[in-house]
């Protein structure tokens, strides 16, 4: 037995025109690699947008309560060009079913805070 690695010393078999796999593995290699990828990246996407529904509702919640202590719902919802731009944005709906702008609750959304210099 020889000592040399046929591999790393260039040497190319005689028929080297013929592909080393088919068309249908290379097929089902590149479905197997698009499938895994969706499977990787869908339930990350999935946990975010849940995760910033939650608190964009819990952010909305606090700050209804503060500004609009009279309305009877919120809404805390995505928009591409909303009252506060791009972003969360939280809306009071009072009795007649209104929504009124309350604040916007930016891109990803975090717990509500006063802003400094308003009364308590």
């Amino acid at each position: 037995m020889s000592s040399e690695h046929p591999e790393l010393s260039g040497y190319e078999p005689a028929d080297s025109s013929r592909p080393l796999r088919g068309r249908r593995m290379v097929l089902l290699m590149r479905v197997t690699v698009v499938l895994g990828l969706v499977a990787l990246i869908v339930p990350g996407v999935l946990t975010t947008l849940s995760i910033a529904s939650a608190t964009a509702a819990r952010s909305c919640a606090a700050a209804v309560a503060r500004y609009y202590p009279q309305a009877v719902g919120l809404d805390a919802r995505f928009e591409l060009s909303g009252a506060g731009g791009f972003g969360w944005q939280c809306y009071a709906i009072d009795l007649n079913e209104r929504q009124t702008f309350v604040v916007p609750l930016g891109i990803i959304p975090g717990p509500f805070r006063v802003p400094a210099g308003t009364a308590t």
